[in-house]
């Protein structure tokens, strides 16, 4: 008889019951993890109570896209303590402006087709300091985001959100938008 027949059932059971959490704690913690969506910024493209995939891999070797929609910390002058979802819409050392509806990138107008509605403010012209990002939500009117806060901290990116799992008839992957080339100069439109 061996010695694995003879041992405790029950401790054979705690012990796949431990490997078990701290396996699942591993992958939430460096791999991927569950959110869901808690209010309407980023209509049309989540809806609240839209569950999501949020991987976290891509970012550990490479650097968040304009379009990608990420889950974030908020910066420390909110003092808030749960995670927001947004949309990358400004780069480390660009410049951006809101006006008259559109934003612009080093002075040029970018095309947004996933937005509930034109935002209706003025924002900018700003430049985006190093490791830091502009986000904003799809439902520019309804979002409190960098226009109101300032700019995202690099270390404070979670992960990118890339599936949606609930509910079933809006399963499947969230796409991140094509964007044409936008110039290096950093000049943008003056005010009408």
């Amino acid at each position: 008889m061996s010695q694995r027949d003879t041992a405790n059932p029950w401790l054979e059971t705690v012990k796949t019951l431990g490997l078990s959490v701290v396996l699942a704690l591993g992958i939430r913690h460096f791999v991927a993890e569950a959110r869901y969506i808690p209010s309407q910024s980023m209509q049309p493209t989540l809806q609240v109570n839209d569950r999501l995939l949020v991987e976290k891999l891509s970012y550990r070797f490479g650097r968040p896209e304009r379009g990608d929609i990420i889950v974030f910390s908020p910066p420390e002058s909110l003092q808030f303590e749960q995670a927001f979802i947004k949309r990358v819409i400004g780069l480390p050392g660009e410049t951006v402006a809101v006006r008259n509806g559109t934003v612009f990138i080093n002075g040029q107008a970018i095309q947004e087709p996933y937005l509930k509605a034109e935002p209706d403010y003025t924002y900018g012209p700003v430049e985006i300091p190093k490791r830091r990002y502009l986000v904003l939500g799809d439902n520019r009117n309804n979002s409190r985001d960098s226009h109101y806060w300032g700019f995202v901290p690099r270390k404070n990116i979670i992960g990118h959100a890339f599936v949606r799992f609930w509910p079933p008839d809006r399963l499947g992957q969230i796409a991140d938008p094509e964007y044409s080339a936008v110039p290096e100069r950093r000049t943008v439109p003056q005010q009408r």
